[in-house]
């Protein structure tokens, strides 16, 4: 199945409701309006093909974009693909969804992504912290070293207040992810979470909404869901 067959076989499945919901959170045309779980019968016909992921995603479609997410073979990936992806990925859909996912699979996730927190550029940063939510909320706790995941919590905690709206979303999310997902630092995120407070997204110039971090962990303690491990990052 080539690039051609499967923009129309996705153009198909698309519906003006998720087109309009994809719009409002920053996807611009071209742009179908494919819900994932519909993607999941082309993607058991395609399966992993590394070279119609790159031409898929370099059609800017949105949807042609998720899908060569799904269908991309990660280790197959080069730092310097990550870097041309994330270039390419201009909301937080594209960068934490599509990008940061596929990273997560791959052997080089972790350095990858610490460049991007490093950046110091929006959708980067959001994706370098949303990759360490899907590795810790993946992975067993031994894979990672606790004296680096105990400093990201210290440098959560020293700049998620400035930081960009995004990164502020993903970097609330990394605190919530390291109480709820990896065990040996649960006391540590759960304070750090506590010490941060609410945190202010500014939506546009009129309105804002705040995240609480310790309040989510509080939910999962509730629900005894500590420790919770996911089976498979993509769908």
């Amino acid at each position: 199945m080539n690039t051609e067959v499967v923009m129309q076989e996705l153009e198909a499945l698309g519906k003006e409701r998720m087109k309009k919901m994809y719009v409002s959170n920053g996807a611009h045309e071209p742009v179908f309006g494919v819900a994932t779980g519909a993607m999941k019968p082309l993607f058991k016909q395609i399966k992993i093909n590394q070279p119609l992921a790159e031409e898929l995603y370099a059609t800017g479609n949105y949807d042609a974009m998720y899908f060569a997410g799904i269908i991309a073979d990660p280790k197959a990936m080069t730092v310097a693909d990550y870097d041309r992806w994330i270039d390419a990925a201009y909301f937080y859909m594209l960068s934490d969804y599509v990008v940061a996912v596929t990273l997560s699979e791959a052997d080089i996730a972790q350095e990858v992504a610490d460049t991007w927190i490093a950046s110091g550029e929006e959708l980067r940063m959001s994706a370098g912290w949303s990759c360490y939510c899907w590795l810790l909320g993946n992975r067993k706790d031994t894979e990672f070293d606790e004296t680096k995941i105990s400093d990201m919590l210290d440098l959560v905690k020293n700049t998620i207040h400035t930081a960009p709206e995004r990164a502020k979303y993903a970097m609330n999310n990394f605190l919530y992810t390291v109480a709820v997902s990896y065990i040996p630092l649960h006391d540590k995120a759960f304070e750090t979470a506590k010490a941060v407070g609410p945190v202010e997204i500014i939506q546009d110039k009129t309105k804002s909404k705040f995240l609480s971090a310790s309040e989510n962990i509080q939910k999962a303690l509730d629900k005894t869901r500590i420790g919770f491990k996911r089976k498979h990052v993509r769908c």
